[in-house]
């Protein structure tokens, strides 16, 4: 019996993924592991490996469906194995109710010839067209031909522009040609990062008016409704705190050059939040269900910007990492997050975020609460600004810290305190060491 290949469960309220790119073709042999298509989630988009060894046959999802979890999208055949009727998913999104079978609804008509031959080429008879209604063993034939043409174009493309498949996928809905682009990657490979500038001239030169109108991402969707969601039924309120960060900033070096690591200020963000979480636990909590839930352990999510929206990637267990292990799981996870390859096992279960928008020179802000958290810090760039030092006036470098609470979970009074604990932290994080 062929083994399905299953539109799987990324994460526990999944109820549906989307086809975004099939990265092998009909009738590829596979082996055990290999990557076959690419799926995306409301919050991540992930690899799906092939669950046997075979040939890739009875695609039944097209590239942009959405699939509800649990139904077969394809199925992987052993070698000479013969090909077996499989139904068409449902699809989501994309459509109304269940593929039909082909234009009409109707069963396929072909003659039992060309049902062998298709077969035997691990075609499926509703991707043929016949101009006199019942397949023909010469319409197989001519469907092998195409085929076999466009794998060969499409082998040579791969071969002569190397790419990220994120960078594939937007070229692809873009109408770009990767062969014609420059990558900034490795060894040249072409990144999503690379393709804007090139859209922004394909489009001057060919589709002037293309881009206007055009839809938002399905993350950036996700993103907007849960924002909105936490904007309109949170009731927000935000305390605010300007920190010397002198002492910080000395700190950052020393660890720096003691761990041989790249710290950055978010990595000793998360390593002082996490041990003023550990004392002060209202502040790692949720509201859901009509009450506070404490979370047990201290899980910190990082917003960070992607070319789709904004993902919140967490360090789990934050407070029993140092800070070389929380420098290379943030970069780990900002560098999938970027490519597009975080798993569910990385979005999942954060308890507190911190947004840091100091690098792109903002002072200060007020973060939106990333539902159903308690809070989020905000945090603002590192400057030298003029602040009182023993009773005189003295430049210092100093950063806003701006708490965003969700009062149903925390109050002003015990946000204060978590504040006020992270402050003194910060200006004294050697009081970490005592």
């Amino acid at each position: 019996m062929p083994t399905q290949v299953i539109m799987p469960a990324l994460e526990l309220a999944q109820e549906t993924g989307k086809v975004l790119r099939w990265i092998k073709a009909p009738g590829d042999t596979v082996r055990k592991g290999d990557a076959l298509v690419e799926i995306e989630t409301d919050k991540v988009t992930v690899e799906i490996e092939s669950p046997a060894a075979g040939v890739l046959r009875d695609v039944t999802a097209q590239e942009g469906d959405v699939i509800p979890v649990g139904q077969p999208i394809a199925m992987i055949y052993a070698p000479g194995e013969a090909a077996i009727s499989t139904p068409s998913p449902p699809v989501r999104g994309q459509g109304e109710g269940p593929r039909p079978a082909d234009a009409n609804g109707d069963r396929v008509k072909a003659s039992p010839l060309a049902r062998k031959l298709a077969a035997e080429h691990g075609i499926d008879l509703a991707e043929i067209k016949s101009s006199s209604g019942k397949i023909e063993k010469a319409d197989v034939l001519a469907h092998v031909e195409r085929r076999a043409a466009v794998s060969a174009t499409t082998s040579a493309a791969a071969r002569l522009a190397p790419a990220s498949p994120k960078a594939r996928r937007l070229a692809a809905e873009r109408g770009l040609d990767l062969r014609t682009l420059h990558g900034s990657g490795p060894s040249g490979a072409i990144l999503a990062a690379d393709l804007p500038a090139a859209a922004a001239s394909a489009s001057t030169t060919a589709r002037p008016e293309a881009a206007r109108g055009e839809g938002v991402s399905h993350i950036w969707r996700i993103m907007a409704d849960r924002m909105t969601a936490s904007w309109t039924s949170a009731p927000h309120f935000y305390l605010v705190r300007e920190v010397n960060v002198s002492r910080l900033v000395a700190w950052r070096e020393r660890a720096t050059k003691q761990s041989g690591a790249r710290i950055t200020y978010t990595d000793l963000l998360v390593r002082l939040v996490a041990a003023t979480l550990a004392q002060h636990p209202a502040a790692n909590a949720s509201w859901k269900d009509g009450g506070i839930l404490r979370n047990s352990e201290i899980n910190i999510g990082l917003a960070v910007a992607i070319e789709d929206g904004l993902v919140v990637p967490v360090l789990h267990r934050a407070d029993t990492l140092t800070l070389k292990d929380i420098a290379a799981r943030r970069e780990d996870l900002v560098t999938r997050a970027q490519a597009g390859k975080l798993r569910p096992a990385d979005i999942g279960g954060g308890g507190f975020t911190i947004s840091n928008l100091g690098m792109y020179g903002v002072d200060a802000f007020n973060a939106i609460v990333n539902p159903p958290q308690a809070a989020i810090l905000a945090v603002g760039r590192i400057a030298d600004r003029v602040i009182a030092v023993n009773g005189q006036p003295a430049v210092q470098p100093t950063m806003v810290l701006t708490l965003s609470c969700d009062h149903r979970a925390l109050d002003g009074a015990r946000g204060a305190q978590f504040l006020g604990a992270l402050a003194e932290l910060v200006e004294e994080p050697l009081a970490l060491l005592t």
